[in-house]
């Protein structure tokens, strides 16, 4: 028997709740790691930037985005939005030490 379209929908919106909860628990994660990265390159002194990985990243993003069926353009928005937060991070490291 089909579900009515309201039990459908709510059964959509929790998916959407759940992988919402895990996109931000992984962002979480990935910012405890370049926080790690922005410690380690201002004490050796190295740019809060690398365009070159940057660069890298994008392409490879672009290509997983692909493969799963996802505008290439969007991960590579999506990319650029996490660098930038992720270099304000590693600038104020910087300014803090």
């Amino acid at each position: 028997m089909t579900q009515p379209p309201e039990a459908q929908l709510e059964a959509f919106r929790a998916s959407i709740d759940n992988l919402d909860a895990i996109l931000l628990h992984t962002l979480a994660e990935r910012f405890k790691v370049t926080q790690a990265v922005g410690r380690l390159k201002a004490e050796h002194d190295m740019p809060p930037a690398d365009k070159a990985r940057e660069a890298r990243q994008i392409e490879r993003l672009q290509a997983l985005a692909e493969d799963s069926a996802l505008d290439p353009a969007f991960a590579e928005k999506f990319l650029n939005f996490i660098v930038a937060e992720v270099i304000r991070h590693h600038e104020k490291i910087r300014g803090a030490q």
